[in-house]
This record gives C-alpha cells, sequence and structure tokens, in this order.
C-alpha cells in the first residue's frame, strides 16, 4: 500500500471509537454533507463511522493508487486486464452512436451499433408478432440458455423490468447444470411457440451447451431439424458451431473479447431484455449507465458517485474488520439484484494477488449477500441489529412505485428509512428501561430483560434512493455498482477482469465426469474417490 494507507490506519483507531448518535447530534446538517446525486440515484453515505477529515485521507489513497489515470485508462481502450491481455470496454456498449473509440485503429462504435440495429430488428419482430414459430404461432416464451454472467445479467435485468414487459411474452432463464432445473423450465411450455436464445461466445461452455441440446431435443419431439431456425437464435462468435448445432448465422448476434462476462449484460448478451421491453427502453437502459459513465469520469473524487460507495466499503472491509456487506433492495422487482452483485463484485475483486503477480497483504472483496426488504428484517435482520459482526449495509428503494397499491409503498419504505435509523441509533439501556417502565414490568423483570433488550447501534449503512425503477435509473444502478467494483479493484491493485478461480472446478469436473463411467479414482484423495464410488453404485 502507498505511505497515504498509513494515515489511514492511525485515524481509523479514533474512526472505530465514534458513536454514529453523537456525530449527528454534533452536525445537524450531516445529511446535506453526506449525500450526493448522480444519473437519477440519490446516495445519501452520512450512516457511516466518517469525517470530512476520514474522505480527505481516502480520496488521497485513492489518488496515490492513481484511481483517475486508471479510469482514464479503463475508458480509452488500454489493456487493462493484464492477465489475458485485454481492453475492458463494456463503457464503450452505452456510448452514444455519434460517439467514436479506437481500439487497434479501428472505430469499435461503429461495430456495436451495428449490432444493436440488428438486435433492435430481430426483437420487434418477436414483440410485434411477425416472427413466428413453424407452425405459424406468434412467440409466447423465451428461454434464455446461459450460466455466469450470460444468466444472471439478464435474469436479474428482465425481472427489474417487469412492468416494462410486454403482455404475453414471458421470460425463463435456465443456467444451472441441474436437469431439474431444465425440468421445471420447460414443463408447460409449448415448443411450437418457444424461442430459445443460446448465450455463449465460445458455443462451447459445457454447461450451456448441455442444457442447449437437452432443449433441442425436447423441441424436436414436435419440430424438426429443419424447424429449428425458428425456434433457436445465438448470442455467440462461433459461427461454425451455431451452424452445426442448426442455427442460422443470420440470427447470431456477436459480441467481443473485450467485454467480460458479468459486465455484458450491455452487448448481445442483453437480448432477452431487449425482447422484453422493446429496443427503444432497452436503449434508455444504456443512456442510464452512460449517464453514471459520465459522472464517474468527470466528478471530482470528493463527489463522486461510485468513488465514495467504494471508499465507504473499503473503509470497513480494511479498517473495522468487516468480511461481509449486505444488499437489501427494498423493491420487490430487483430481487435478484443481490445475486448478480455477489457475481459482480465477488468473482471481480475475490483475488489474493496483486496484479503484479505478489501475495496481498491485505483482505480484499468481502463476502455480498441479501434479500429484499421488508422479508429480510424477519430473517436475519436480528443478526445485524445484535449480533456480534459489524454488517455495512446499502439499502435501496425507489420513492414512487410502479403499482397503484400505495399503503403498501409507504409502510415499504418506512421499513426501510426506520431499519436504517434503528441500526444507527440502536437503543441505550435507559431507552430501554423507560420502554419496559412505561409496559408496566416489575423492576426485577426488568433487570432480567434489560441485556435482551439493548441494541448496541452504531452499525453503518448507505441509502440509494431512485425517484422510480425505469430503464435509465436500472442502467445507472447497475453501471454504479460496475464503477464501484472497479474502485476497489485500483485500491486493492488487483485486476478486477480475470477468474482464473472459476477455471480449476471445471477442468476437474470434466475428469470425474469420466471416472463415473470408468471408476477409475486412484488420482483423487479418500473422500472424492468414495464420492464417486458411492455415486457408481447408486447409478
Amino acid at each position: 500500500m502507498p505511505t497515504e494507507f498509513t494515515p489511514l490506519l492511525q485515524h481509523a483507531g479514533e474512526a472505530r471509537q465514534w458513536k454514529l448518535r453523537q456525530l449527528f447530534d454534533d452536525d445537524h446538517q450531516r445529511f446535506d454533507h453526506y449525500s450526493v446525486e448522480a444519473a437519477g440515484l440519490f446516495l445519501d453515505f452520512s450512516k457511516n463511522h466518517i469525517s470530512g477529515h476520514t474522505l480527505q485521507l481516502l480520496t488521497d489513497l485513492a489518488r496515490a493508487c492513481h484511481l483517475e489515470q486508471q479510469r482514464d485508462a479503463m475508458f480509452s481502450g488500454e489493456r487493462i486486464n493484464v492477465t489475458e491481455d485485454r481492453p475492458v470496454l463494456h463503457t464503450a456498449l452505452r456510448l452514444p452512436a455519434q460517439a467514436k473509440l479506437y481500439v487497434d485503429e479501428k472505430d469499435i462504435v461503429s461495430d456495436i451499433q451495428a449490432v444493436l440495429s440488428r438486435i433492435g430488428t430481430f426483437s420487434e419482430r418477436v414483440r410485434k408478432g411477425s416472427w413466428r414459430g413453424f407452425a405459424n404461432d406468434v412467440i409466447t416464451d423465451i428461454v434464455n440458455i446461459g450460466i455466469g454472467g450470460s444468466d444472471l445479467g439478464p435474469a436479474m435485468t428482465c425481472a427489474a423490468m417487469r412492468t416494462f414487459t410486454q403482455d404475453g411474452l414471458r421470460l425463463h432463464f435456465l443456467s444451472n447444470v441441474d436437469g431439474h432445473d431444465i425440468d421445471a423450465t420447460l414443463s408447460g411450455l409449448n415448443p411450437r411457440s418457444t424461442l430459445f436464445i443460446v448465450a455463449s461466445k465460445s458455443f462451447t461452455t459445457p454447461e450451456t451447451m448441455l442444457n442447449a441440446h437437452a432443449a433441442r431435443r425436447w423441441f424436436l419431439q414436435q419440430g424438426q431439424e429443419k424447424d429449428l431456425p425458428k425456434h433457436f437464435v445465438a448470442v455467440s462468435t462461433n459461427a461454425a458451431a451455431v451452424q452445426q448445432f442448426g442455427i442460422d448465422t443470420d440470427n447470431m448476434f456477436p459480441f467481443w473479447d473485450w467485454v467480460g462476462g458479468r459486465f455484458s449484460i450491455w452487448s448481445a448478451i442483453g437480448l432477452p431484455l431487449a425482447l422484453a421491453i422493446g429496443i427503444e427502453r432497452f436503449r434508455e437502459f444504456l443512456d442510464g449507465a452512460h449517464a453514471m459513465d459520465t459522472h464517474f469520469q468527470s466528478a471530482p473524487l470528493e463527489r463522486n458517485m461510485p468513488v465514495l460507495l467504494a471508499l465507504m466499503g473499503f473503509w470497513y472491509r480494511q479498517f473495522f474488520g468487516s468480511s461481509s456487506h449486505l444488499i437489501a433492495p427494498y423493491h420487490h422487482d430487483l430481487a435478484l439484484f443481490p445475486s448478480y452483485l455477489q457475481q459482480l463484485e465477488m468473482e471481480s475483486n475475490g483475488k489474493g494477488t496483486s496484479r503484479d503477480g505478489q501475495a496481498l497483504t491485505t483482505p480484499s472483496a468481502p463476502v455480498i449477500w441479501g434479500s429484499v426488504g421488508s422479508n429480510g428484517q424477519h430473517a436475519y435482520f436480528q443478526l445485524l441489529h445484535q449480533g456480534s459482526d459489524l454488517i455495512p449495509i446499502d439499502f435501496i428503494a425507489a420513492l414512487k412505485p410502479a403499482h397503484p397499491h400505495l399503503e403498501q409503498h409507504k409502510v415499504l419504505l418506512a421499513n426501510c428509512f426506520a431499519q436504517s435509523e434503528a441500526l444507527m441509533r440502536g437503543k441505550s439501556q435507559a431507552e430501554a428501561t423507560t420502554d419496559m417502565q412505561a409496559q408496566g414490568m416489575s423492576a426485577e423483570k426488568i433487570q432480567a430483560l434489560l441485556p435482551h433488550r439493548i441494541f448496541p447501534g452504531n452499525r453503518p449503512s448507505n441509502t440509494l434512493l431512485m425517484e422510480s425503477l425505469t430503464p435509465a435509473t436500472l442502467g445507472a444502478l447497475v453501471a454504479l455498482y460496475e464503477h464501484k467494483v472497479f474502485v476497489q479493484g485500483v485500491l486493492w491493485n488487483i485486476n478486477s477482469f480475470d477468474q482464473w478461480g472459476v477455471e480449476l472446478g471445471k477442468v476437474l469436473a470434466g475428469r470425474i465426469l469420466t471416472e463415473l463411467d470408468t471408476g477409475k479414482t486412484e488420482l483423487h484423495d479418500s473422500s472424492t474417490a468414495g464420492l464417486i464410488a458411492r455415486t457408481r453404485n447408486a447409478m
């Protein structure tokens, strides 16, 4: 770490003693001082163990880590993915059509717009009913077959945009190699009105292709091989494999090596979203992300929303011993957002090696988890309030609902704001005593219950608000967290854009698959060999 890390270490010793209640009592404008607005989102980060001096020290560290220069290098197309020697240009996918960006002396924006235009034409044909199945049925069900970023991104965004999805069009997502997944997905579907999207850049991803061939066999129980092009399209770059599968290469939508899987929703991987909400709203989704890109590129670090969100997370991970971070969207349509962020953050920054190959001496990415409010309040919030771990939280909410049930929405927001306040304030011994006295409890009973009724408080959180959940605000929200991940990767000096740890399990799975047939387990430990033997006996 740069020398700027040392004063932060010293300052953190003081900050850990602060009481959030007292910080608010000392500064009645704290909310105004520690909030920022950008791209249709509002971030309140006032319920954190920070002062102006804390922010100065954190931004000093970010500058010492050359954050601004590395940010500019990413946007300009330099090969910042050093282990794979690639640019990282998911941000280019949401550039305006008139923009120019050259990689290896080629303007990639024109290529991006060409694919986007093809996505638009195809999606509108399906949505308007001019693309029909082999028996002339309109498409009613779309099944996206992918895994990782090819599944989580489309599934999360389509769920989030539920109220914008065209009536009569149902989206399904198939990723798990577990046969129960495809069995449940295909149950009740009609091959005559079902369209499959096979999303695999190489068209060799084992889990995806296993499910794709199973879907193909299911379809051929009613259709014929000549009908496959009407019911299967591909998001891929392997034209030969796509064609061999039976898909017309005119219906193959490509993307590029400089688009990582978990950053790919803006590319042709977003085809399910374009089908669900239409190309114009898909472009609004891209525009919202671009607005956040522009803010990230231009705002000073002290008022830069992705930077501030990243610095808060870094602060607790490095100096408060926080090993996990909770994502709590108080919006039912964002139910998959915590799962999406699990991959985005943990696959990106779950590294123990620096960019130059040295073992890290500080912790990196925390565990990301969560679910929608207010359900979580009746599950794990007990641990947040009175457990022994300090777990920072991001609360996310929309001020206006996309439904007519206004009373429920008021209750939802009241719960959201109350939880962040309760976690910050806690309940003191005196307050707990007063409450129990008001209930008429005896002094003896109060004394017995008092330790259980005290809440330590002082638990930090951020609150992210949007006026309503729209394609544009969803785009801004996803881009916000993408940039947060990038900033933290810079602070930890790691490459956020490779995922070598994913590969080892795949290699071993391929070997074991063969050994489930042969029974040869000499290369394995006794546990793995015993599990293989037990499975063979049951088969």
